[in-house]
C-alpha cells in the first residue's frame, strides 16, 4: 500500500506534491548516497528545485513567487524527505526567515529581500539559537545596541542554517531589558557580507550532512533601522507565530523519514532468507511492520489535521507542537525497528536505512525540543 498517497491531502496541494515527487526520484534520491559520503553542500540540486519551481514558492505572487500556503509546503515536505533528509532540508532553507519578512515586513523590504529569494536569485537563512541556548527563546544574549542610525549586534549564533551561503539572514536579538522578558527582542534584517558579521561552518554532523549549519559571531555588526523587522520588542512573538507554522512543516520531515524506513524494512524482509524462509513470513516480523505502519498511519492523519488547525489559526500552538512531537518520535521509532529488521547489515554506511537511522535523530531537537512541545502542549491543552 501506498504510504504517502494523496487521500488525506488537499486537492490544492495533490499536484504540487506530484511535482515534488517527480523532482525528488529525479534530483534528490539518486545523489543522496554520494552528498551523504562528501558532506558537501548540493548547490546543484538546490539549483535543479529553482529551476523546478519548488524551492522559496511559499513568498507571495506579489513578491515572485507561487504564494504555496502550508499544505502545499507541507506536501513537498513529505516527499523530500523520503528521498533524502539532508538534501530536502536545503531545499526548504533556502528561504527559511523570509516568512517573517513577509508577514511584518515594510513594502521596501519585501522588495528588497523577498523578491531576490523568490525568484531564486538569492538565498536567506534564520538565526535564533545560540551555542549555550536553543528552546529558550526569551533566554538569548545576543544584543542590539541602538546606536545613530541603526543598530550595532553584537554576539553569537549557533546552528544557523546557511550561515555561510545565505545572502541575508533574519536575525533574532536582544533590545531590552524589562520585566517581561517576552518583549525584550527584535528581528533583524542583516547581510551576511555586512562588517562585523564572521561566520563558518560548525564541524560535521552525523545526519543530514548535505546540509550545513554555521557558527556566526557578531561583533559591532551594524544593522540600519530601516531593517527592523516588524517593531522594536516585537520578536518573540513573531518567531512563536511562524514556529507554529513551521513545526507542521518539521512533522512532514518526519512523515517522510518514516515512509523511507518502512519501505527499506519491508523490501529487506521480502528478500532475506532465515530458516528456509523469507523473513517476512514471520509472526514476529510481520507485527513489527504493523506496528511501524500504526505509527506511521496516525502521526501522518495527526500531521495533516494539524495542518489545517494551524493554518486556521485554531489552537494552533497547542496543534502544532503534537504533529511535530508525533511525527518525529514516530519516524525515530520506524528507524530503529527498521535497523532491527536488517539485522547486522543495518550497521552499513551504504544502507539507506542506516542513513536513515542518523537524520531521524535531528528533527526531534530542532524547531523546539520535543520535551519543549510536550511543555507547550500541556500548558496550551488546560
Amino acid at each position: 500500500m501506498e504510504l504517502l498517497d494523496d487521500s488525506v491531502v488537499p486537492e490544492r496541494a495533490r499536484d504540487v506534491k506530484q511535482e515534488a515527487r517527480e523532482f525528488a526520484d529525479e534530483y534528490i534520491a539518486p545523489n543522496a548516497e554520494a552528498y551523504y559520503e562528501s558532506g558537501e553542500y548540493p548547490w546543484e540540486v538546490l539549483e535543479a528545485g529553482m529551476d523546478a519551481g519548488l524551492v522559496a514558492q511559499d513568498i507571495g505572487e506579489e513578491y515572485g513567487g507561487k504564494g504555496f500556503d502550508l499544505a502545499q509546503v507541507l506536501a513537498i515536505a513529505e516527499e523530500f524527505y523520503r528521498a533524502d533528509a539532508g538534501i530536502a532540508l536545503t531545499l526548504q532553507l533556502a528561504s527559511f526567515g523570509a516568512e517573517m519578512v513577509e508577514d511584518y515586513g515594510t513594502e521596501e523590504q519585501k522588495e528588497k529581500y523577498l523578491r531576490p529569494v523568490a525568484e531564486n536569485d538569492q538565498i536567506s537563512g534564520l538565526a535564533v539559537s545560540e551555542p549555550q541556548t536553543g528552546s529558550d527563546l526569551a533566554g538569548m544574549t545576543t544584543k542590539a545596541e541602538k546606536v545613530e542610525g541603526g543598530y550595532e549586534l553584537t554576539g553569537e549564533k549557533y546552528w544557523v542554517g546557511n550561515a555561510v551561503e545565505a545572502d541575508w539572514l533574519t536575525v533574532y536579538a536582544k533590545t531590552g531589558e524589562s520585566d517581561d522578558r517576552y518583549s525584550n527582542y527584535t528581528l533583524f534584517i542583516v547581510e551576511t557580507d555586512s562588517d562585523g558579521y564572521e561566520a563558518e561552518h560548525i564541524p560535521e554532523k552525523m545526519g543530514m550532512r548535505a546540509s550545513k549549519q554555521g557558527h556566526i559571531v557578531f561583533e559591532d555588526c551594524f544593522v540600519p533601522e530601516e531593517n527592523v523587522v516588524g517593531s522594536e520588542g516585537g520578536g518573540f512573538y513573531a518567531l512563536a507565530d511562524f514556529f507554529n507554522h513551521g513545526r507542521v512543516i518539521v512533522g512532514g520531515h518526519g512523515l517522510g523519514l518514516a515512509a523511507a524506513a518502512i519501505e527499506e524494512a519491508e523490501a529487506f524482509i521480502d528478500e532475506r532468507e532465515a530458516f528456509g524462509r523469507t523473513i517476512d513470513e514471520f509472526q514476529a516480523v510481520q507485527h513489527t511492520i504493523s506496528d511501524m505502519r500504526i505509527g506511521f498511519e496516525s502521526a501522518r492523519a495527526l500531521n495533516w489535521r494539524a495542518c489545517e488547525k494551524v493554518a486556521n489559526n485554531e489552537d494552533a500552538g497547542y496543534w502544532a507542537a503534537l504533529a511535530k512531537t508525533k511525527s518525529t518520535e514516530v519516524a525515530t521509532d520506524c528507524a530503529e525497528q527498521g535497523m532491527k529488521l536488517h539485522g547486522g547489515r543495518s550497521i552499513l554506511t551504504d544502507r539507506r536505512i542506516a542513513r536513515v537511522y542518523r537524520d531521524v535523530r535531528i528533527p526531534v531537537i530542532y524547531e523546539g525540543a520535543n520535551d519543549i512541545q510536550r511543555n507547550l502542549i500541556y500548558r496550551q491543552s488546560r
